[in-house]
């Protein structure tokens, strides 16, 4: 059996939807976290400097959603036909439109121009990109994004949506 390590600062964020992952599986794992201040001090032991990582017997893994994809797909959460791979990622894609419209005003340090954002992000993007979400868990008429399982499009969706 595979041995696991997980590494990431001590909180949420980018490491939290393969946390739910490993949970959701019955996996055990090694989570390492750091304190913010003390990453600067290991970064350099760790694929690209950057984090998360995920070790698998030892080997470095490293991007979010290139972890979170490959743990979906080893403990049978990204799909269970062809057919349905592109529907989670389809969902993924979505996911990832409202976190990025979620980080572009965290992220903005003008505040007149953060406001804009965040304007047009409670007004447009944010309402527009959660009707299609609502569309495709209509659609699929199941209570699940996609198939009639919980899959990784689900607990990716409900990472992005509680921490938003």
């Amino acid at each position: 059996m595979s041995q696991y390590k997980l590494i990431y600062l001590d909180f949420r964020g980018r490491g939290e939807l393969s946390r739910l992952l490993f949970a959701l599986a019955g996996q055990e794992y090694e989570d390492v976290r750091f304190k913010r201040e003390d990453w600067p001090a290991v970064k350099d032991k760790y694929i690209f400097g950057r984090i998360p990582v995920l070790e698998v017997d030892g080997k470095q893994y490293g991007q979010s959603m290139a972890i979170a994809s490959f743990l979906a797909k080893r403990f049978g959460f990204h799909g269970s036909t062809d057919v349905e791979v592109p529907e989670v990622d389809q969902v993924l894609g979505i996911v990832g439109d409202i976190r990025a419209a979620l980080v572009r005003a965290f992220l903005e340090r003008d505040e007149g121009r953060k406001a804009e954002i965040v304007t047009e992000n409670k007004e447009t993007n944010i309402p527009r990109f959660l009707g299609f979400l609502e569309t495709v868990l209509k659609n699929n008429n199941t209570g699940y994004y996609v198939g009639d399982k919980l899959a990784y499009a689900d607990v990716a969706a409900f990472d992005d949506l509680f921490a938003a």
